[in-house]
């Protein structure tokens, strides 16, 4: 996520911004499951911290980086300039990222995989919950309990990210480990009930997570199909940039509130300090 700071930061009022970033029902858009499953690799940048803290907040979305009706074989890939704050961590030669960006690609998992991470989640999820229409479950604790179907899989779309990561961004993928948390998250319209239901505030990931270098977000429903709302919201300088979640479908970022139906996702971080490494799920 990245931040310049190259004059005085301006700090915005909270209760200002959050009335800004609210945004309008999403517009329906036709079609179901198409072939692969949307991944938004939030490694954008995760590398950079937040973007130009003192930018203009916004409430218009001025550009759409991926639509839902687009089907990405290769990464579309978003490059913006390295905040010059990273530079106060330590480096890791051969994963420390030197170009910063954000990607979207559609050519990581089935629609079939898909499908059954969302049973996963749905499944987990049912056990509990929150009563604030916004919900976790970490896959490195609750979620083991779902034996070794959810580890194979879970294995292999971890495994997919990594590969795309290090591609996309020329790393050496022997020095780009898993890091924590990693958790499934399903959204709906329900009225946050407390502080931490409220999903849709502008934060940064290597902010309120310091281990985060890259971070992705797997989609695991349809926008406009399977909710409304819910789109993730890039906050530029002098505009808003979106990305519309599609099945299988950061810098300075929030979530739209979902306006109806439910938005699945499982999201899969990773750290260049082998400090906060840390391993697969395994079975019992």
């Amino acid at each position: 996520m990245a931040v310049q700071r190259r004059g005085n930061v301006k700090t915005a009022d909270t209760n200002s911004i959050e009335k800004k970033i609210k945004r309008g029902i999403a517009q329906r858009q036709a079609s179901s499951y198409r072939g692969y499953a949307a991944l938004l690799i939030a490694f954008i940048g995760s590398c950079a911290l937040p973007v130009w803290l003192w930018s203009v907040w916004t409430n218009d979305i001025t550009d759409t980086m991926v639509s839902r009706e687009e089907v990405l074989a290769q990464p579309r890939v978003f490059m913006i300039q390295c905040s010059e704050d990273y530079q106060k961590y330590k480096h890791f030669p051969g994963c420390t990222p030197s170009k910063c960006g954000r990607a979207v690609t559609d050519n990581v998992v089935s629609a079939d995989e898909a499908q059954a991470l969302k049973r996963i989640a749905e499944r987990g999820l049912a056990l509990g919950g929150s009563d604030g229409g916004a919900s976790i479950l970490d896959l490195h604790s609750g979620a083991l309990s779902m034996g070794k179907k959810f580890v194979n899989i879970y294995r292999t779309v971890r495994s997919r990210i990594q590969r795309v990561i290090c591609e996309t961004f020329g790393l050496d993928s022997s020095k780009l480990y898993l890091t924590k948390p990693t958790f499934f998250s399903r959204i709906n319209s329900t009225s946050a009930k407390t502080t931490h239901d409220e999903y849709w505030h502008p934060h940064i990931d290597k902010v309120t997570y310091g281990s985060f270098d890259y971070t992705s977000l797997l989609y695991l429903t349809d926008y406009g199909v399977d909710f409304g709302g819910g789109r993730f919201i890039f906050m530029d300088p002098n505009s808003n940039r979106t990305v519309e979640p599609r099945t299988g479908s950061e810098n300075l970022h929030h979530v739209e509130k979902v306006a109806w139906g439910t938005r699945y996702a499982i999201t899969v971080s990773f750290t260049c300090d082998p400090d906060f490494a840390i391993a697969d799920p395994s079975l019992p």
